[in-house]
C-alpha cells in the first residue's frame, strides 16, 4: 500500500500549490492595485508641476530696460 499513500502525498502536495498560487495571485493584485494608484498619483503630481512651470513662464516679464538717467546727472531745464 505504499503507492497508495505516495498518491495521498502527492495530492497534498497539489492542493498546498494550489493554495499557495491563489495566494499569491491575491498578492499580485494587490500589488497591481497599489501600482495603478500611485501610477496616477505620479500623473496628476506632473500635471500640477506643468501648470506651475506654464504659469511662472507666463507671469514672468523682461527686464526693464537700464535707465540712462543717472542720480548725480540733472536734465537740462
Amino acid at each position: 500500500m505504499s503507492w497508495a499513500r505516495d498518491a495521498v502525498s502527492a495530492i497534498r502536495k497539489i492542493v498546498l500549490i494550489e493554495d499557495r498560487v491563489v495566494a499569491l495571485t491575491e498578492q499580485v493584485k494587490h500589488l497591481a492595485e497599489g501600482y495603478t494608484e500611485l501610477d496616477r498619483r505620479l500623473l496628476r503630481l506632473e500635471a500640477k508641476f506643468d501648470l506651475i512651470e506654464k504659469m511662472t513662464v507666463r507671469g514672468r516679464r523682461a527686464l526693464p530696460e537700464k535707465s540712462t538717467h543717472h542720480k548725480g546727472s540733472r536734465k537740462s531745464e
